[in-house]
């Protein structure tokens, strides 16, 4: 089970990244770690579970997401995840996005960063790397120098992916949609290269950034997933904090 992994310093086969090397280019004292994936590849789940056994260890462990993590964020949430009669240009998307995560990072991601914190994030910049440069067409490089602005250019210490093809993926956002009545489904509706595109984006985001990202493979077991996922997470902390 994945509440008796040890730290071993052992990765799973199915692991890509170099959890040895994240360390060199951390700024703050806290620790900052993000699961992407498409829509539907079991990401919020898994970080319930991360954050029930990390925080044993890290009892002041923070569990956020995006868009969203503060008032303003959530209110921005609800107008660009909602199905219904809104009609975002994909530049006005970009935006308000990045709105969101402004707010996000300056009142809750870095005062926990310097504090010393661990923070877990459902979706960074990578998803708008993702959504709003390879599924919707936008310049990437637009992108990069607008989470600069927005940001200061904050980039997670690990990003986990789960990968998971998205036929099977979005079979089961609209199942979890549909079973709970949440109106959070305008991207699942959009057309299948949109996600596929989306999909090649997080792959190719984690080959060019190998020391800070690990490719997970979504398809299996969720309690091997999630002792993937435990794994890598807590070598990575206890690298990290052994510098």
């Amino acid at each position: 089970m994945v509440s008796d992994l040890q730290i071993t310093g052992e990765y799973p086969a199915n692991y890509h990244g170099n959890v040895s090397k994240m360390h060199s280019h951390r700024v703050f004292p806290g620790f900052f770690a993000v699961v992407e994936g498409v829509d539907g590849s079991g990401k919020t789940s898994a970080l319930a579970h991360l954050k029930k056994v990390l925080e044993v260890e890290y009892p002041d462990l923070i569990l956020t997401r995006e868009p969203g993590g503060t008032p303003e964020g959530n209110a921005i949430r609800g107008l660009v995840v909602s199905s219904g009669t809104l009609n975002w240009d994909p530049t006005a998307e970009l935006l308000v996005m990045a709105a969101a995560r402004a707010q996000h990072v300056a009142a809750v991601i870095r005062p926990a960063l310097e504090a010393g914190r661990v923070v877990l994030c459902d979706r960074f910049v990578g998803s708008t790397i993702a959504y709003q440069g390879a599924g919707r067409g936008l310049d990437v490089n637009s992108i990069r120098e607008i989470h600069k602005l927005t940001t200061g250019d904050l980039q997670p210490d690990l990003t986990l992916v789960l990968d998971v093809d998205p036929e099977v993926a979005l079979k089961r956002s609209h199942a979890r949609l549909s079973g709970s009545g949440v109106n959070e489904g305008r991207f699942e509706a959009l057309e299948l290269g949109f996600h596929q595109r989306v999909r090649e984006s997080f792959l190719a985001q984690a080959s060019a950034n190998p020391e800070r990202y690990a490719v997970i493979d979504g398809h299996r077991d969720v309690l091997e997933i999630w002792n993937d996922l435990n794994q890598i997470l807590s070598s990575a902390l206890a690298c990290a904090k052994s510098r």
